[in-house]
């Protein structure tokens, strides 16, 4: 490419000097012949000219070359998600209520809430929690959280590397994040000594940014792309569980003891040309939408003393649903121009003239049709009426919505690697096709909404992949019910 570019230069730049030699030579026989000037007169005007024209070319020429470059493509090469390979890892949603109970701290009320959050929750039987939560409550601690972190780490990582077959010298970025378990050194730093990986890698580690982190590592891992000229970046998600275990009775805090599961997901991005004939996807749109200015939206997911003060949580308000559809929408408002065919965004448009502008009466906000622009969802299995209101907001298919549902049932909410999860699920069931256009989707403290659009470069064959659910995918989709 490189070459060709050259070759082009040189062949205009031949072309114009032939061609203004050619003018000058005209121009000099018209100034003495024809319009009889003195010929040291004429030589200065030519010397001008020559000037002018020397100087328009160099001109052209600077402009041409230091114009802004084009961005890059950011190709995802493979992805890995942890599947604990510990059966005593292993817990029914009975099993983790005789655990609650076991520890003597929560009340009968309480207990009883816990239940039904369990019942209503969309989490099946087989998802899977640290082993020292197993052993409650005398062996949490310290050493704990970061044994769980690195098995989830060292797990994912290692079958990523083991698919991918890259070198870990030529890995140059790492972007880590984990919301509640921030140790010191930090997590990208565990991989880096873990790995060995080279002085002059970069790493990042973000923190507290919720269930949406994953997808801003994505976006952070492709700005750095940007500028850092074949490379690969390395990025890991996860959440941990072992520090963060809630012990009061606070209602608003128990229900992430409820939902939240053990799993991580380890992602390699590329932005080496050479890379697109063997990576699955491409980067095709990252959207960020953050509503924390507003106090409504910041205080949605909190962490807090319980109003008892012997307890650390994760608090959510009972404004969480409005806060997440208000931001969904403003998301989906930005990402839709991109993305939406041209008579979705007119239909959108003319409704909001309808309602905003022209003021008529018993309009509902138009939602347009996104099965129209993606072949895949993947949303953040933050629930089930999470997952409920989801596919409300956006009109989507109980078929679009298996993946977000299977993933709940299967291995709970994962937090920021959910999505992955997710998409995993579609490669497995053999859904994923070539030029297919995946949508991921996920929100987070602060109040963040996240979405990546990914266009996938070749067709899945689920006989040649292995994920989490290549051993068990032929039992699903199941039926979830209360």
């Amino acid at each position: 490419m490189m070459s060709f570019f050259l070759l082009s230069l040189l062949s205009i730049l031949a072309i114009s000097y032939y061609y203004n030699n050619f003018l000058i030579t005209t121009i000099q026989h018209l100034l003495v012949h024809d319009f009889h000037l003195d010929e040291s007169y004429a030589e200065f005007i030519l010397v001008s000219l020559r000037c002018g024209m020397l100087a328009s070319i160099l001109a052209t020429l600077y402009c041409y070359l230091m114009k802004p470059t084009r961005k890059k493509h950011v190709y995802l090469v493979d992805f890995a998600c942890y599947k604990p390979h510990n059966p005593a890892c292993m817990c029914t949603k009975e099993h983790f209520l005789k655990l609650i109970k076991s520890t003597g701290k929560f009340r009968d009320e309480s207990l009883d809430f816990l239940r039904k959050i369990l019942e209503r929750s969309g989490i099946g039987e087989k998802t899977y929690i640290p082993e020292c939560i197993m052993k409650f409550p005398k062996y949490i601690s310290l050493d704990e959280a970061k044994g769980e972190t690195e098995s989830v780490m060292i797990g994912a990582i290692d079958e990523l590397m083991l698919k991918t077959k890259v070198k870990k010298e030529e890995i140059g970025i790492i972007v880590t994040n984990c919301s509640l378990f921030n140790s010191i050194p930090s997590l990208s730093s565990m991989i880096v000594n873990h790995y060995k990986l080279s002085h002059n890698v970069l790493t990042y580690n973000l923190s507290g940014m919720g269930c949406s982190a994953g997808l801003i590592s994505v976006d952070l891992a492709r700005q750095l792309l940007q500028v850092r000229p074949n490379c690969y970046a390395l990025v890991f998600s996860t959440e941990n569980l072992s520090s963060k275990v809630y012990f009061g009775n606070n209602r608003s805090m128990l229900v992430s003891n409820c939902l939240f599961r053990v799993g991580g997901a380890a992602i390699l991005l590329s932005n080496r040309s050479s890379d697109s004939h063997r990576s699955k996807y491409y980067l095709k749109h990252v959207v960020r939408t953050h509503n924390g200015s507003q106090d409504q939206y910041y205080n949605s997911i909190l962490e807090k003393e319980d109003e008892d003060g012997v307890s650390i949580g994760i608090a959510l308000s009972k404004n969480i649903m409005n806060s997440a559809g208000k931001t969904l929408k403003a998301n989906i408002s930005t990402l839709g121009k991109d993305v939406l065919p041209l008579i979705e965004q007119l239909k959108f448009l003319a409704n909001l003239v309808a309602r905003n502008f022209l003021k008529i009466r018993g309009i509902k906000a138009y939602t347009p049709n996104f099965m129209l622009a993606f072949e895949h969802f993947c949303i953040h299995t933050g629930g089930k009426a999470v997952q409920e209101e989801m596919q409300k907001v956006l009109k989507l298919s109980d078929w679009h919505m298996e993946p977000s549902r299977m993933t709940l049932y299967r291995y709970g909410n994962t937090s920021s690697s959910s999505v992955w999860y997710e998409l995993a699920y579609c490669e497995a069931k053999g859904r994923v096709k070539k030029g297919h256009r995946i949508w991921q989707i996920a929100f987070g403290s602060g109040f963040k909404c996240n979405s990546a659009v990914w266009c996938a470069l070749q067709t899945i064959d689920p006989v040649k992949e292995k994920n989490p659910w290549t051993d068990e995918i032929h039992e699903f989709p199941v039926s979830v019910t209360n």
